[in-house]
């Protein structure tokens, strides 16, 4: 988005996280329905303290975002982006050689 199309860091990084949420939603309700349907349930105790957590985060890091320069966020969110690719494939390897 800030590539392509051009945004501010702080605009691309709200709309990337508008997707992410309609994405969670959609996959939520199809588990919720799955496991209904196969006589399951959630543990809703645990997914209101992760909600909690992630809520208090997404304040948190916002605050933070407004503070920061364009070019920092941008320098931090592209070390974030390279460790969980390293973390994909630290995980993802053994599999892939064992082939």
């Amino acid at each position: 988005l800030v590539l392509l199309g051009g945004l501010p860091m702080h605009r691309a990084v709200g709309t990337s996280l508008w997707i992410i949420v309609l994405n969670a939603f959609s996959g939520f309700f199809k588990h919720l329905w799955v496991l209904e349907a196969a006589g399951l349930s959630l543990d809703w105790h645990l997914l209101g303290l992760l909600t909690g957590v992630g809520a208090i985060g997404s304040l948190t890091g916002q605050r933070l975002a407004a503070r920061l320069p364009q070019a920092q966020l941008r320098r931090g969110f592209a070390v974030l982006l390279v460790l969980m690719g390293l973390f994909i494939i630290w995980r993802e390897l053994p599999v892939v050689l064992a082939g």
